[in-house]
């Protein structure tokens, strides 16, 4: 999987996401020229294209969607502190077309965060997902296994973090969970990880995010750091950790693994060889 999926095309002259904090919007308004680049150096999480990343191996997607304040459109965005140059819309259709190539192929899509968005909006985007992927789309109800959705041809599921939509909708699947570390160390990160998965495994789809997170603490000590430094320098020991997991059922098994950067230092085939263990 890889974390924040659509971080690669944030709009350089966006406004900050409306779910920011008011001093963050306030130092940007007041000191664009140095608050806005430090935001977009700790706002990109991955540098391939969405088509790239599933060419690389990746099969989830993690989209945090919102709609733009103050937009009279019913356009909406992917956004991490600020919001991308694509839209929603032409985002799932880039998917679609890769899927078409690629029949044998199942991607899960985490829409979340929703920023901004009304029921109208919710409404407008589960119709665009179901327009979209059409028959593609696995209903909640079918157990997927490869062979079931092969048959079916399913090759999409979308889990949507919102209970109404989820009531009305059996094309989409509840919320996956996400762990997420919130840890500016590797060795924290793993820590809690392995606290994780002594609690025990869900029974279901769930994350295990690789992915470290900077506070205002560690941006201040590190100045000219981003956060594309700060994650290549934690893959080394990230590295080792991947390839001692199994997947499976059992209480501390892991299922999807999610992180930054997905292009660098084999994390994909570390991630993909760990199936050779069943």
């Amino acid at each position: 999987g890889s974390h924040d999926t659509m971080t690669y095309c944030l709009d350089k002259s966006s406004a900050v996401s409306g779910n920011e904090s008011k001093l963050v919007k306030f130092l940007n308004k007041c000191l664009p020229c140095i608050v806005h680049p430090i935001i977009m150096k700790w706002s990109i999480t991955q540098v391939l294209t969405v088509t790239e990343q599933l060419e690389a191996g990746v099969r989830y997607l993690d989209f945090r969607i919102a709609h733009k304040a103050n937009d009279p459109s019913m356009n909406l965005y992917f956004v991490h502190m600020v919001y991308t140059t694509v839209t929603v819309q032409d985002i799932l259709w880039e998917i679609l077309r890769w899927l078409e190539t690629h029949p044998h192929e199942v991607v899960i899509i985490a829409c979340r965060n929703f920023d901004g968005l009304n029921k109208r909006l919710h409404n407008h985007l589960v119709a665009c997902i179901k327009e979209i992927f059409q028959c593609k789309l696995c209903p909640r109800y079918v157990v997927p296994t490869l062979r079931t959705m092969w048959h079916l041809g399913h090759q999409v599921i979308v889990s949507y973090e919102e209970e109404v939509q989820l009531g009305k909708h059996c094309e989409l699947w509840p919320p996956i969970p996400y762990w997420w570390g919130n840890k500016t160390s590797t060795r924290a990160l793993i820590r809690y990880l392995e606290r994780m998965k002594r609690m025990g495994r869900p029974g279901k789809f769930f994350v295990a995010g690789i992915n470290l997170t900077e506070n205002l603490r560690y941006i201040l000590v590190h100045p000219f750091g981003s956060l594309k430094k700060m994650t290549l320098q934690s893959l080394p020991c990230l590295k080792i950790w991947i390839k001692q997991q199994y997947p499976g059922p059992k209480k501390k098994c892991i299922n999807i693994i999610a992180g930054d950067f997905i292009g660098n230092n084999d994390f994909v085939k570390d991630v993909i060889e760990l199936n050779t263990k069943i």
